[in-house]
């Protein structure tokens, strides 16, 4: 099974951003404790700050992946090209996030990725990821 992890802008910066919020892992450490929980999965990790990067590794890992697993940070309330390419494509994506994000400010109600996306987790921490990764499993 291949799955990828795409996390969009300032995800890069866990571990140091606002910790109260994100917690004070870095991803890199989590996505290794991945791995080693899930040692029959093939994981393939993006992280950029770039919108239109998002937008052509999704393209990139939506036909030939069996799972995609997307925290497309504040972009998720802003961007319809990232939920246009979650649309195009035929791989199964599901949009994570660490927080919360209905008890945060109200702008981070809106997705533009949830309407076409499998599902959605969000609010359990880092722990979002490998609950999406189990999903993938059913």
């Amino acid at each position: 099974m291949k799955i990828a992890i795409i996390n969009g802008p300032n995800l890069n910066l866990l571990g140091k951003r606002e910790p109260e919020v994100y917690g004070n892992q870095t991803f890199e450490d989590h996505f290794t404790h991945l791995q080693q929980k899930f040692p029959a999965i093939d994981f393939n990790y993006f992280q950029s700050n770039i919108e239109g990067e998002l937008i052509d590794k999704i393209q990139d890992f939506g036909f030939s992946y069996d799972g995609i697993i997307l925290n497309a940070g504040a972009y998720t309330h802003t961007s319809i090209g990232i939920g246009d390419a979650v649309k195009a494509i035929t791989t199964p994506v599901v949009e994570v996030h660490i927080s919360n994000t209905f008890s945060r400010e109200s702008f981070r109600h809106q997705s533009y990725i949830s309407g076409n996306a499998t599902g959605v987790i969000l609010g359990f921490g880092l722990k979002s990821y490998e609950l999406a990764i189990v999903s993938f499993l059913k």
